[in-house]
């Protein structure tokens, strides 16, 4: 199980539409999610700022199953419009890149080795 943390950025005018849109992701959704390993994807919003916290068996893995499984494709259909940069899939992105850990830090004694880079 790994984690990834992930940041989108939404367009000005769309912040309403997008918690709207995640009151109720559609089963079909999530039922793909969990198909591709996902035990949790937790998102919390700061203005246009998005993050996310996906908990999941193997993160590349979970974005080639999604890439052209149909319940993501439509609902990136919905999405996609509301941010200001698009993610299609491709590629090799691996979420943000962790700067500090609590856990590491007191693992390694606390002696300010805390970084994860």
């Amino acid at each position: 199980m790994v984690q990834r943390a992930l940041h989108t950025r939404l367009r000005p005018e769309a912040l309403e539409a997008y918690d709207r849109l995640h009151a109720a992701v559609p089963e079909d959704l999530l039922a793909a999610l969990a198909d591709a390993g996902v035990r949790d994807w937790r998102i919390w919003r700061s203005g246009r700022d998005v993050f996310h916290l996906v908990d999941v068996e193997d993160y590349q893995a979970m974005r080639e199953h999604l890439r052209d499984h149909p319940a993501n494709v439509a609902w990136q259909a919905l999405v996609t419009p509301l941010q200001s940069l698009v993610d299609d899939y491709s590629g090799d992105d691996d979420g943000l890149p962790p700067v500090w850990s609590f856990a590491e830090q007191q693992r390694a004694g606390g002696d300010g080795a805390g970084g994860v880079r």
